[in-house]
């Protein structure tokens, strides 16, 4: 009997250390995210963006990713991003950066133009900010997908 008691308090103390231990990894520290793109698009009511960029990470890890924006609102213009700068956060690994982001937007400019926004994918958020040219008007919310290019 007292053997089975000792067995039982051993195996549900690894039992709880493996809990811990899995608890500790999804807890792991952040692996800093960074996406350079550009971008060019449309919008008449209807917006649409596409694009390409790279994602880096501190690991070393690297992911070229194709980018499409796609919306609607009260918007019209056209606009081009050169070297927009996007940071992660809440990644563990490279992968998590890929998917469907939350989009929403408001935006002016003409002939120079800027935009900062952050997106929002579960508990992952990438906050982009880059200038280009054209000439755009609008409120707009949408989507932002991230697909590892081919």
């Amino acid at each position: 009997m007292r053997h089975t008691s000792a067995i039982t308090v051993a195996l549900a103390a690894a039992a709880l250390f493996g809990a811990h231990e899995t608890m500790a990894q999804d807890a792991r520290a952040d692996l800093g995210c960074r996406l350079s793109f550009s971008l060019h698009g449309w919008s008449a009511i209807y917006s649409h963006a596409e694009g390409k960029g790279t994602v880096s990470c501190d690991d070393g890890s690297t992911m070229p990713v194709l980018i499409s924006a796609k919306g609607g609102g009260l918007t019209a213009g056209r606009t081009q991003v050169d070297n927009g700068i996007g940071r992660f956060t809440h990644v563990h690994t490279i992968d998590d950066v890929l998917g469907r982001y939350a989009q929403g937007e408001a935006h002016a400019g003409l002939t120079r133009s800027a935009t900062a926004q952050v997106l929002t994918k579960g508990t992952v958020t990438l906050a982009l900010h880059g200038s280009g040219e054209g000439i755009d008007l609008g409120v707009d919310v949408g989507e932002v997908t991230l697909k590892p290019a081919r």
